[in-house]
């Protein structure tokens, strides 16, 4: 498939996205209006718009720098907030950058995925289910909103795009800003590194070391950005440190205290957590899914991804993390194959994205 098909296959769905995260914003804002919220917090979330949330953390790195925010900014990685200032110097600034940032990536992302199924094989209906699962799945909203989600999804399918092509040093360059992108971005070096150990022995000495470089890309953009925060502030950990305050991600936990926990938070009235539960269910059983329908690196790079989002105290967030585990979108595209099914499937996706993001700008569920 062409770009320029692929394209047109992705920009329905993108456009979709933005109207109903638009709409949820329009229902948010008539409840306000009509004294139906009486949380400042949501007040405020509002008057965000799509800058809410961590969107203003990416948007204030981008006009000021790091040095006049609180620490816990340094857990925000630059690339989204650095790309946003370069957008910035065309006069449209750097709040207005980083949403531009953000949109702009999700639509590659689109883009990407679609691209990379064609050439895996897959059909047309296949690659087009997945898009439009991507831009509408119950977390996409956030593809939208001022969020370094999108631009990680677009180097993370580019990487495995790359390497299951074997252009290893056009892996390596999205693998470091992948590294620089996100704190759990070095993560894509599992499936680069699936890729390359692949007849391995049958391989040049340059294209051997051009697939180590490949591997360790993601983590050398991950350590230049911690070795600046040790310049700076003596603590090449602390955008790591501050990632486990309670109030964030919280302390490292295994996978089924998590689960335990939000169950009992369900039981004592606080949906928000609980409702966390059945979506790591779905997720994980999706994950396994995928290592028995996609090729191994697909699998592992699910399975890497969705483990780093429930080894934490804090579930807050997961649906948003989990999405950055593309591979499950691409199961959810095979299994769903009756056009009734189909229909059904996506209806639901973007009726509960609509319903989140009307949450998120009520202050009422984190993103």
């Amino acid at each position: 498939m062409s770009w320029s098909a692929a394209f047109r296959t992705v920009l329905p769905a993108w456009i979709v996205a933005r109207a109903l995260v638009g709409a949820a914003w329009l229902i948010a804002r008539f409840g306000d209006r009509h004294g139906w919220v009486d949380d400042p917090l949501a007040h405020a979330t509002l008057h965000h718009g799509l800058l809410a949330w961590d969107g203003a953390f990416y948007a204030d790195v981008a006009a000021h720098g790091y040095a006049p925010l609180p620490r816990a900014a340094l857990r925000f990685f630059p690339l989204t907030s650095v790309l946003g200032r370069a957008v910035s110097w065309t006069g449209l600034g750097p709040r207005i950058g980083v949403v531009v940032v953000a949109n702009v990536a999700a639509l590659v992302a689109g883009v990407l995925l679609v691209v990379l199924l064609r050439r895996e094989g897959f059909d047309a209906g296949i690659a087009r289910r997945s898009a439009w699962l991507l831009a509408l799945a119950p977390s996409g909203f956030v593809l939208v909103l001022g969020y370094a989600e999108g631009l990680f999804l677009a180097l993370a399918i580019g990487v495995l795009l790359a390497a299951r092509r074997r252009r290893w040093w056009l892996a390596a360059a999205l693998g470091l800003l992948a590294g620089l992108d996100r704190p759990g971005g070095f993560v894509v070096a599992v499936p680069i590194a699936i890729e390359g150990l692949r007849a391995l022995r049958a391989t040049r000495p340059g294209e051997r070391i051009a697939r180590a470089a490949a591997t360790v890309a993601p983590f050398i953009g991950t350590a230049a950005y911690l070795a600046w925060v040790d310049d700076r502030y003596g603590d090449a950990l602390l955008p790591y440190r501050v990632q486990t305050h309670r109030n964030l991600k919280g302390a490292f936990t295994d996978p089924f205290t998590s689960m335990i926990d939000a169950s009992r938070g369900l039981v004592h009235g606080h949906v928000g957590t609980g409702l966390h539960v059945p979506w790591m269910i779905v997720v994980v059983v999706l994950v396994v899914v995928a290592f028995r329908r996609l090729p191994a690196s697909y699998g592992a790079y699910a399975a890497v991804t969705v483990a780093s989002a429930i080894t934490s105290a804090n579930l807050d967030s997961f649906e948003r993390y989990a999405l950055s585990a593309f591979p499950v979108v691409i199961v959810v595209a095979l299994l769903v194959t009756d056009r009734w099914w189909w229909r059904a499937v996506i209806t639901v996706s973007a009726a509960a994205m609509t319903g989140y993001a009307t949450l998120a700008f009520l202050h009422r569920y984190v993103p």
